[in-house]
């Protein structure tokens, strides 16, 4: 008895003394961060009602005139150069690419302290800071207001889709193995394009969740497209170098590409055309044809 009151002892002392450096650490790695998001932001966006200002890192494609917007909303990491970098990339394609700091100036690459940080952070925060930085976009002039995507990656997955039944204006919704809702009930606010990438072997979304969730989105009606990567980890899209590289990184970018193309380039439908959609389940591949419709219809009235 003795013996295992002893064992218990040291046991409850050891997981305090874990508990102890894990907190202590985080305080370490708080204190030599040397604001790293200075570092790597370039605009900011007002905040909500005269709050602080959402700093971000906006990359500029090389086409003039306004553009389609795409906002990128980091991983649980915080915004770093990995984000960039795609953000980067991603502008390549003629997008303007915008992703604000979500975090409020937390960025790390301890994994303690970012779990601390999801745990930490309120997801209306999150929303209404996207939400700024979308009325942001919409006011500039190299923007096309009614041509605003978001995108988000783990973390910023969630963040994404939790945005996107926020708010009716989001043309396209792009999910990178971000945990996803399942209820029909709730999805269905969902009134654009959404396309969902998972990784095969993610120990963290089982491939139930993410039948559920495909099940959930057909339910509500929602124009969608869910794919699995076989074999792929949980954050398999890393850096743009990753991209580059090829592989199932470079698929699954060129897929998002694509969706993003189709969704935000083709001719756009009117809202009563996209209700009709919605209400009868096409898929959002149709809404070009659709669109052409539509514009074919509203000339020969013209005339």
């Amino acid at each position: 008895m003795r013996l295992a009151v002893t064992a218990l002892i040291w046991l409850v002392g050891a997981i305090l003394g874990i508990a102890v450096v894990l907190v202590a650490s985080i305080a370490i790695d708080d204190a030599v961060d040397g604001d790293r998001i200075a570092a790597i932001t370039n605009a900011e966006a007002p905040g909500v009602a005269g709050g602080p200002p959402v700093r971000a890192y906006v990359a500029r494609p090389t086409q003039t005139g306004p553009r389609p917007v795409v906002v990128m909303i980091h991983e649980a990491f915080g915004l770093n150069s990995t984000i960039t970098g795609k953000a980067d990339l991603l502008a390549r394609e003629g997008y303007l690419v915008i992703a604000p700091d979500t975090f409020r100036g937390v960025a790390t690459s301890w994994v303690p302290r970012a779990l601390y940080q999801l745990m930490a952070v309120r997801p209306e925060a999150v929303n209404a800071d996207i939400a700024a930085v979308v009325a942001w976009a919409k006011a500039r002039p190299d923007a096309d207001p009614s041509r605003v995507a978001i995108v988000g990656f783990c973390f910023g997955g969630r963040a994404s889709l939790m945005y996107a039944l926020h708010d009716p204006s989001v043309a396209a919704t792009v999910v990178f193995y971000g945990n996803p809702e399942t209820d029909p009930n709730t999805l269905k606010s969902i009134t654009g394009p959404l396309l969902g990438i998972f990784g095969g072997a993610d120990m963290s979304i089982s491939p139930a969740r993410v039948d559920a969730f495909r099940a959930g989105l057909e339910g509500a009606g929602v124009r969608h497209r869910v794919t699995v990567y076989d074999g792929q980890p949980h954050a398999f899209v890393g850096e743009a170098a990753d991209v580059r590289a090829g592989g199932e990184p470079a698929k699954a970018w060129a897929e998002m590409v694509g969706f993003l193309r189709e969704s935000l380039e083709a001719p756009r439908a009117s809202a009563v055309d996209v209700g009709r959609a919605k209400a009868a389940s096409i898929p959002f591949s149709d809404i070009v044809s659709l669109a052409i419709e539509h514009l074919a219809d509203r000339r020969s009235h013209a005339h």
